[in-house]
């Protein structure tokens, strides 16, 4: 027989009390998971390519590189990741092209409906030489400093985009057409001189780009970050190309057809050059055998004067008067003793 319970009171083992102590049980476990998590929310491992930076109370507590973490949790302190101090990170300017509005109204335009003068000149770069120029900037930027580039927070990206369109405009501003036209996609790997004439055009701007950085951290205003390189690729206007590759086709058949004449001309010059080398070669090899001979000759003649044996002169009159009168036209004999006048006619003219 069950005992009976007081009026006003419930069993100790009665449903409801077991019920009530199991769900303060469970939402015992439940705020004390919650505290111990909320207690290392913070608590992070940082792998090589971020790092950490620590804001304690919204002030800069320190920054952590790849590592382990210890950090309280918010609002205490706030942990912010950023890309590692070596990591490069590329941003296309779009600020730079032409914009979908302008190439839509591109497709539909005609000379009775122009283009408006924002749509119209939407991507287009002026040059020093009135030129007109599209460029495609990719920057390649650092962050140097992680509390500067936290601050700005969101503002970072547009304020660079703010900043090399800038400094793309004062660059192209400063030089001629064809000097902006060196970055052409085309024209990438043509020859060494228009490879030294790019990378001179991509070091000026990112000099131009660090300036305006650097002067927007003197002011107190930095956004945190340098640019390293730019990858810079420039077009003509569409309507322009035509004529311009037709210009430049000229132009180049023009260079080509002056090379190949100096090369012609380089190769009948040396070949003259061979010629009276070889020329003067005989003409000293035929002088020195006539001054040979005419040594030996003159030897020859110097020693028959001294000579006192006349059968030896006998014989070499004998010997070279054949040699002689074989030379002649014609041959008339006078008789030594004949004292009579002998006309003998010359040879003809």
């Amino acid at each position: 027989m069950s005992e009976e319970v007081p009026r006003g009171t419930h069993a100790l083992n009665s449903p409801w009390i077991q019920a009530g102590r199991l769900t303060f049980i469970a939402l015992y476990a439940i705020t004390v998971l919650a505290a111990l998590a909320w207690a290392v929310s913070n608590v992070r491992q940082i792998d090589p390519q971020n790092r950490a930076v620590v804001l304690h109370f919204g002030a800069l507590d320190r920054v952590q590189n790849a590592g382990l973490l210890w950090a309280w949790p918010q609002p205490f302190e706030q942990v912010i990741l950023l890309p590692a101090a070596d990591r490069v990170i590329e941003r296309r300017v779009e600020n730079l092209l032409r914009s979908d509005e302008a190439l839509k109204a591109d497709r539909v335009a005609s000379f009775a409906t122009p283009l408006s003068d924002a749509l119209a000149g939407s991507g287009y770069l002026l040059t020093g030489d009135a030129g007109v120029v599209q460029l495609d900037v990719r920057v390649f930027y650092q962050v140097s400093d992680p509390y500067a580039f936290v601050l700005q927070g969101e503002h970072v990206l547009p304020a660079l985009d703010r900043l090399v369109t800038r400094s793309a405009v004062a660059l192209t501003a400063a030089r001629d057409l064809d000097t902006i036209l060196v970055a052409r996609p085309e024209l990438i790997g043509a020859d060494n001189q228009a490879a030294e004439r790019r990378e001179r055009l991509r070091g000026d701007l990112v000099q131009g780009i660090n300036a305006r950085l650097a002067e927007l951290k003197a002011s107190g205003q930095g956004i945190g970050i340098e640019v390293s390189r730019v990858d810079v690729q420039s077009s003509l206007p569409e309507p322009a190309i035509t004529a311009f590759n037709a210009v430049l086709t000229a132009s180049q058949q023009a260079d080509k057809a002056v090379a190949n004449a100096r090369t012609d001309a380089e190769k009948l010059a040396q070949s003259a050059n061979e010629q009276a080398d070889r020329t003067l070669q005989v003409a000293h090899a035929q002088a020195g055998e006539r001054l040979a001979k005419a040594s030996t000759d003159t030897a020859t003649v110097t020693s028959l004067a001294t000579s006192t044996d006349p059968q030896m002169l006998l014989r070499l009159y004998r010997e070279r008067l054949p040699k002689i009168l074989g030379q002649a036209g014609s041959v008339t004999t006078v008789n030594p003793k004949d004292d009579s006048r002998l006309i003998i006619q010359g040879a003809s003219q």
